[in-house]
């Protein structure tokens, strides 16, 4: 094969690993919609208890599908015990703040995760992580707090709920990362679904809310909410392995104009000057912090920066 031909291949896999993050990001917009129209109606703790029971049915069919098993001794591992206390963290904080502020701030403060992890690899695994990085991450969570405005009168504690549910998606990232290597994404998925299940029962005890029977928008809204967030991780797994990481990654963003597009446009949401400068300043600093790392693989490998 041509050098010109493995070019044009290596583009084509770039363009469609694009698109598959793009239509991930899209799916997962989409989701926080349904969870957040679903949770005006039902219990929080019922919302999480049907969204982590649908979506851990569509993984555990995948995975005998794929002819994988349902449980291995690596699935309680200390690692993936820790990934799962995390995913609690993060689901049932992200979608408090869904229900307490809008869905345009909540989106924006998640575009923060991939700082936050890689602030973490620093300090947890010991990779090294030069001055403009570190520089790159102190402004993108200065890019959080203009999001917050913690000194307006504005500011709601709510607001930090955001936050919260930020961290812990950071926290099982890297444990993610920890994770033994015999465990699919799929058994991944399952798990972190059946995390959600467990967040549910545990905030339904806590809030003491009796359940109740969804009516048909209730329904329709977790129907809807369950698909698209099996369709968006599953799109996540295409992109990843299609195409060049470096390239199909900084899609992850377009995720932010979705959010914004969707509270904008169905729940009748505004923008104003911080809003639109912190997210833009959480997202070029993800994007700089990306593209260094990638330099410094190119360096490590002898390739030309």
């Amino acid at each position: 094969m041509s050098v010109s031909s493995t070019i044009n291949l290596s583009a084509r896999a770039n363009i469609i690993g694009s698109s598959w993050m793009i239509g991930a990001m899209a799916a997962f917009a989409v989701e926080d919609g349904f969870l957040k129209a679903a949770s005006a109606q039902l219990p929080v703790g019922q919302v999480l208890i049907l969204f982590g029971l649908g979506g851990a049915c569509l993984f555990a069919i995948g995975i005998l599908w794929r002819g994988e098993t349902l449980f291995s001794k690596d699935v309680v591992s200390p690692t993936m015990r820790l990934r799962m206390f995390f995913e609690i963290i993060g689901r049932l904080f992200y979608v408090l703040a869904l229900i307490s502020t809008s869905l345009s701030s909540t989106t924006a403060i998640l575009q923060a995760t991939p700082l936050v992890v890689v602030l973490g690899a620093a300090v947890l695994f010991g990779e090294k992580v030069g001055w403009r990085r570190w520089f790159a991450i102190g402004l993108g969570l200065i890019g959080v707090l203009i999001i917050l405005r913690p000194t307006a009168e504005s500011f709601s504690i709510s607001s930090l709920l955001a936050v919260i549910g930020m961290l812990g998606f950071a926290g099982r990232d890297l444990a993610s990362r920890a994770a033994p290597l015999s465990l699919s994404a799929f058994v991944l998925g399952l798990y972190g679904f059946l995390a959600v299940v467990f967040a549910g029962i545990v905030f339904s005890l806590w809030q003491g809310q009796a359940f109740v029977w969804p009516a048909m928008h209730g329904a329709l809204y977790m129907v809807g909410a369950v698909l698209f967030g099996t369709v968006a991780y599953v799109s996540l797994m295409k992109a990843m392995r299609t195409g060049e990481v470096s390239s199909v990654t900084p899609f992850r963003y377009t995720r932010l104009l979705f959010g914004i597009g969707l509270g904008l446009s169905v729940f009748g949401e505004t923008l104003d000057v911080p809003m639109m400068v912190g997210s833009s300043v959480i997202v070029l600093s993800g994007l700089f912090i990306l593209r260094r790392s990638t330099r410094i693989k190119e360096t490590s490998a002898g390739a030309p920066v």
